[in-house]
């Protein structure tokens, strides 16, 4: 059974990690999702639940606004070929999400450490950082430092990496 979103709440609390949340109406897509902007402080994030073809999973998280390339990102995460997004029954087994609620917060159910965890480099440089917490239902936003910390606690050491294939303005 996953975690919950108040189990989530009280880890957080537990490893002294302080976060704030904002409850909304279900939001599926980023573009959705951005209607919330300005209501709430801090970067928000875009993520992805992909595979390779050795079944190697990977999360990978970056700003909204990134654009990442499917076709390339393989060589730049380590992955053993090419890769697709991981089924939702995957999804569900491993981060106990569902589509639309793809988020870091997911890895507290990761117990077995099946998903490689990549944050953009981009992404990384903000002081606050949103995301779903376990349902799309609300938007928690967390201290850059602290999300390591929790992401860490969890047994998942992420990859910091230049994901973002966009050029600067």
């Amino acid at each position: 059974m996953p975690v919950t979103f108040e189990k989530l709440m009280q880890y957080l609390d537990d490893i002294q990690i302080r976060v704030s949340t904002v409850r909304h109406a279900p939001v599926f897509t980023v573009a959705e999702a951005q209607d919330l902007r300005g209501k709430i402080a801090g970067v928000h994030t875009k993520n992805l639940f992909l595979k390779d073809k050795k079944d190697n999973f990977f999360l990978v998280t970056v700003d909204e606004e990134a654009e990442v390339d499917l076709k390339t990102i393989h060589g730049k995460i380590g992955a053993a070929s090419r890769v697709s997004f991981g089924k939702p029954e995957k999804l569900m087994e491993f981060l106990g999400l569902i589509p639309g609620a793809v988020s870091l917060f997911g890895v507290i159910n990761d117990t077995q450490h099946q998903v490689k965890v990549i944050l953009d480099e981009e992404l990384m440089r903000h002081a606050t950082i949103n995301a779903h917490p376990l349902t799309n239902e609300a938007t928690t936003s967390i201290a850059r430092d602290d999300l390591l910390t929790f992401l860490k606690a969890t047994g998942h050491d992420p990859l910091i990496l230049k994901i973002d294939g966009s050029t600067p303005n």
